[in-house]
């Protein structure tokens, strides 16, 4: 049988294949796919991590967008019976659709360039998500993880951390990859929650205070929210209009937002 061609990394995808045998065990032990479940990857590339997931008898769909890794995965892993390939745009892809009920594990070594909206996509269907592992640009990663007062905090991780308990894992250096990354990169646990810790009213509300309050991250709060919310009903809260964005943490911007949805109904 004819061996598919070498696959050339491709730019425009954002692709960095990991070949760390070390890296990549770490990283199902860390998943820890049991028999039962179903897991999704997202950009499995040539594989590397398919293979091991494979293995432990769970149920794996994967996703990808490069058509010219299709036939590679399919001479790889298309024999095996617990393996359906998804051709196609994870930003697009219908997760509550694939779930049907089930509770999935999502697991993916995430472009750089759409790590950020491919979370939030994730993000609208928590629901029917247990969990999830990513391989991220540090910067990205510190970014979920990040607590108030730091340079890393915002909307990503504030949103993150509402939907999710945030665990930044370990850190894989860039000679773990083919071709190498310019930048560090991480593995992320994504665990969402039950019920969110802080409940907002509306979360399109949430959304749309966070976006004006960090938009001018270092004007003090009565400014970037202007518009959005009067300083005096900021004041009322028991926040203080002068601070910085990056100063408040989760419930606080709950408590915005919530006296928003009031104020618009």
């Amino acid at each position: 049988m004819q061996s598919p061609p070498q696959h050339q990394a491709r730019k425009r995808f954002g692709q960095n294949f990991l070949n760390d045998q070390g890296i990549i065990r770490r990283i199902v032990r860390a998943v820890s796919p049991q028999e039962h479940q179903r897991v999704l990857e997202i950009g499995p590339g040539q594989g590397a991590i398919t293979a091991s997931i494979l293995a432990t008898d769970c149920q794996l769909d994967v996703i990808e967008l490069d058509r010219d890794l299709i036939p590679i995965l399919e001479d790889k892993f298309g024999v095996e019976k617990n393996f359906t390939l998804h051709q196609g745009d994870a930003l697009k892809f219908d997760i509550t659709a694939l779930a049907a009920g089930e509770q999935l594990r999502v697991v993916g070594n995430l472009p750089y360039n759409i790590s950020t909206p491919l979370i939030f996509h994730l993000l609208t269907a928590h629901s029917c998500i247990k969990d999830m592992h990513f391989m991220l640009q540090k910067e990205v990663v510190d970014r979920l993880a990040a607590k108030p007062g730091s340079k890393t905090y915002g909307r990503l991780g504030i949103m993150a951390q509402y939907y999710c308990e945030v665990e930044s894992l370990f850190d894989v250096p860039p000679e773990a990859f083919t071709p190498r990354p310019k930048v560090q990169s991480a593995i992320v646990r994504l665990t969402p929650y039950e019920k969110p810790p802080c409940p907002a009213n509306n979360v399109d509300t949430l959304q749309k205070v966070l976006r004006s309050a960090f938009n001018q991250r270092r004007k003090t709060l009565r400014n970037t929210l202007k518009g959005v919310i009067d300083s005096t009903e900021i004041e009322r809260l028991g926040i203080d209009s002068g601070l910085r964005p990056e100063q408040l943490g989760l419930a606080e911007y709950v408590a915005i937002a919530n006296a928003v949805n009031s104020n618009s109904e």
